[in-house]
């Protein structure tokens, strides 16, 4: 447990030197990605999940603070992350032959049985740099999409990718990006399918809210993590049950996070 306690107080100060070395260019973005990807791969290792459940139970001084560091930390970096990746494209440092062929963030896993068709409408909130979800859904389904984020640099990176994207795309690529409300967007009120991010502090608040301003029958899709993974996403919440109803959670071992899957109670099912 004193290993695991030393070696995510190395994290923490490792993510806090790379998010503030940031500065619109790719010039420190292997060194990011180097420790983005070892800590997704200490957070999805179980061997770990005794060691921190019990480092979270004794409460040692500090430990909280600790947790909610990384957790915030790992998070803006990961939003870094994107826009790395989002420059590499832009300047033509990426291919772009294999992105139509192996997207990421299957819109069918997500939702699995309650995936979206053709004719729906799909949000995604906290939609970063590089929105493959939504391009993944307008091109598997046909759906209307668009994203939110409350990081303007990340909405202006995301609608460039896109329109890179479009330009080698086999048929017309529609993704609309806001740095907007929910409240504020008028895509939300015919909303049929809701993604946030794991990512969103604010997510459980963002659902509450939500509630009266989308239709009777929105499917949402609340990545989380919880335990050993809660060091990488924010964990899932209860929820008022008059306003949202949990019908499935989605494991998913070898990811960093998992889904939670909330419908409206007397939804039609």
């Amino acid at each position: 447990m004193t290993d695991l306690l030393t070696t995510l107080e190395d994290y923490r100060w490792r993510f806090t030197e790379a998010a503030a070395a940031y500065d619109g260019s790719t010039s420190r973005a292997t060194d990011l990605e180097e420790v983005t990807a070892s800590y997704s791969r200490l957070v999805t290792d179980v061997r770990h999940e005794a060691d921190f459940l019990r480092l979270v139970r004794e409460d040692a001084p500090g430990t909280a603070q600790l947790v909610h560091d990384l957790r915030a930390r790992s998070a803006r970096c990961a939003g870094v992350v994107e826009k790395y990746r989002a420059l590499r494209l832009l300047d033509d440092q990426d291919h772009l032959s294999g992105y139509f062929d192996n997207v990421e963030g299957c819109i069918d896993e997500e939702f699995g049985a309650l995936a979206p068709t053709a004719g729906a409408s799909v949000l995604l909130v906290g939609s970063g740099s590089f929105p493959m979800t939504l391009v993944n859904a307008a091109r598997r389904t046909g759906a209307s999409v668009a994203g939110i984020d409350i990081d303007a640099e990340a909405v202006e990176l995301g609608r460039r990718v896109v329109a890179r994207l479009a330009a080698t795309a086999p048929a017309p690529l529609e993704v609309a990006l806001e740095a907007l409300p929910l409240e504020e967007l008028p895509f939300t009120k015919g909303a049929t399918h809701v993604v946030f991010s794991s990512t969103v502090a604010v997510k459980y608040d963002l659902l509450d809210a939500l509630h009266p301003l989308t239709r009777d029958d929105v499917v949402v899709a609340m990545r989380f993590g919880d335990g050993l993974k809660s060091l990488f996403n924010y964990p899932m919440r209860d929820v008022d049950p008059d306003r949202w109803r949990l019908v499935d959670t989605i494991r998913r071992p070898d990811q960093v996070f998992d889904i939670a899957l909330y419908e409206k109670p007397g939804a039609p099912s």
